[in-house]
């Protein structure tokens, strides 16, 4: 069982967006990891290994060249503060566009990799030392003998 995932592994989600910017001081465009899982109970992300952000109505610009001020990274996601704009470059007036996001999840770890096992391996002593499974008794091989014991009362 494979239990760590290399990032080229990661899988692209459809472009996201939970969250509509609303006029006044205190609002913006929240589409955190946070307020996705919140919405959308039934997210599974793992980890985040890259994201991409956009404004809905425009798509094909680099939101660098918008003219506001926009948090998008892989530790939180995207965050647009109305409080933070100001009145000019694309947008009239100051507050956040509607952007969307869409990020490279690792996926996430199948079952048998998140259940902690334990495994004992006999060491080599000069006394002969026995491992227990379940009902059976098994003596351990000595000098890289490959024999198998036998069972008392057979051939």
């Amino acid at each position: 069982v494979i239990c760590t995932v290399p990032p080229e592994d990661c899988i692209w989600t459809d472009w996201i967006d939970v969250s509509y910017p609303q006029y006044g001081q205190e609002n913006g465009d929240d589409e955190t990891f946070e307020t996705i899982q919140n919405k959308i109970p039934n997210w599974n992300c793992a980890k985040v290994e890259n994201i991409s952000c956009r404004a809905e109505k425009y798509p094909n610009i680099p939101i660098e060249d918008l003219g506001q001020k926009v948090g998008c990274d892989v530790n939180t996601g995207l965050i647009c503060r109305n409080k933070d704009q100001t009145i000019g470059g694309v947008v009239p007036m100051p507050v956040c566009l509607n952007y969307q996001i869409k990020v490279c999840c690792t996926p996430p770890l199948s079952p048998e990799c998140t259940t902690a096992t334990t495994t004992t391996t006999p060491t080599e002593t000069s006394t002969t030392v026995t491992t227990t499974t379940a009902a059976s008794t098994v003596p351990p091989t000595e000098g890289g003998s490959s024999a198998t014991p036998t069972a008392p009362g057979s051939t």
